[in-house]
């Protein structure tokens, strides 16, 4: 996958089937779309582009509210060259930016740089200032530029139309094996390993405590999930939990995990990469650290019960 990181870096890309979007979490929705991308493409001898914006619009548009993401851009472009696209272009998304107008941003970025055959986009798909650049635009300017338009439906799951924002709720609320499901990929993301205050370490169960590398990263619901984790190229189970630890009276958030190995020299300060299989309880705060080790020894029993599910 070639990537673009500047409108004006592209190039060799005339009569390519593109789409267009923020795709956050690259949901079953947005794979639909991808899909047909493809498919298109393919079947018109041209390559599939996808054009994407970062930092998100709404962290410029928005700043009083900045949304969580579901993934990083480092997570976008690992997923995007999986699903085969064949050229990304991302552009710097900034307040000036945002003012074009949808013909502008038709006229002078799309045909002045891909010249595309054929476009693909969502049925909620709005672009531009004020958003003006809706599926009924674009099928209007299709007609007058002569580009074949597809626009791809909604995809329901038990009558629930999946989306980034119902995901991001799922998430939040802890329903992590079901958001993965409409997600069509694990829940999770790139994090750095940090020192912490070695209190798992004199508990017996050690912990590796990690920071999400994408400050605006999406997190889960406190309490206590089978996690999975990335490390040295090879995949670890283990437990983790993200909360106050509240036995011990703290107030700051910390996500710690308990890796079901032996070895894990030499992690410190080295991105990983994590995975929330299932929530399996909420955080808890115990009379004593007995009381806690004991709920830990069922809690990994469980885990490692539970992980079997995953191998």
């Amino acid at each position: 996958m070639k990537i673009y990181n500047q409108i004006d870096q592209v190039k060799d890309c005339e009569g390519c089937v593109l789409t267009i979007g923020s795709f956050d979490g690259l949901h079953r929705g947005h794979q639909d779309i991808i899909k047909t991308l493809k498919t298109t493409a393919i079947a018109k001898g041209r390559k599939s582009a996808l054009i994407t914006f970062d930092p998100h619009p709404r962290h410029v548009l928005d700043k009083e509210n900045k949304l969580s993401l579901i993934m990083s851009i480092k997570q976008k472009k690992y997923l995007l060259r999986k699903l085969g696209i064949d050229l990304l272009l991302i552009i710097p998304f900034t307040k000036e930016f945002s003012n074009r107008t949808a013909e502008n941003f038709m006229d002078d970025i799309i045909m002045k740089y891909f010249s595309p055959s054929g476009i693909v986009i969502g049925y909620d798909h709005h672009f531009g200032h004020n958003r003006e650049g809706s599926p009924e635009f674009l099928k209007q300017y299709a007609i007058r530029r002569n580009i074949n338009i597809d626009i791809i439906d909604a995809v329901a799951d038990d009558k629930v139309v999946l989306s980034s924002t119902h995901i991001r709720d799922l998430i939040s609320k802890g329903f992590v094996r079901r958001a993965s499901f409409e997600l069509g990929w694990v829940y999770g993301f790139y994090a750095k390993v940090v020192h912490g205050s070695g209190r798992g370490k004199e508990l017996e169960f050690p912990t590796a405590n990690i920071v999400a590398t994408e400050k605006n990263q999406l997190m889960p619901k406190t309490g206590v999930y089978l996690a999975r984790g990335r490390v040295n190229d090879d995949f670890i189970v283990g437990m983790c939990n993200f909360g106050t630890r509240p036995t011990f009276n703290e107030k700051e958030l910390v996500m710690e995990i308990n890796f079901f190995t032996s070895s894990l020299d030499d992690i410190y300060n080295r991105e990983i990469y994590i995975e929330f299989l299932e929530r399996i309880r909420d955080e808890k705060k115990f009379d004593d650290s007995d009381q806690l080790v004991q709920q830990l020894h069922q809690d990994r029993k469980y885990c490692m019960e539970l992980k079997k599910k995953y191998e």
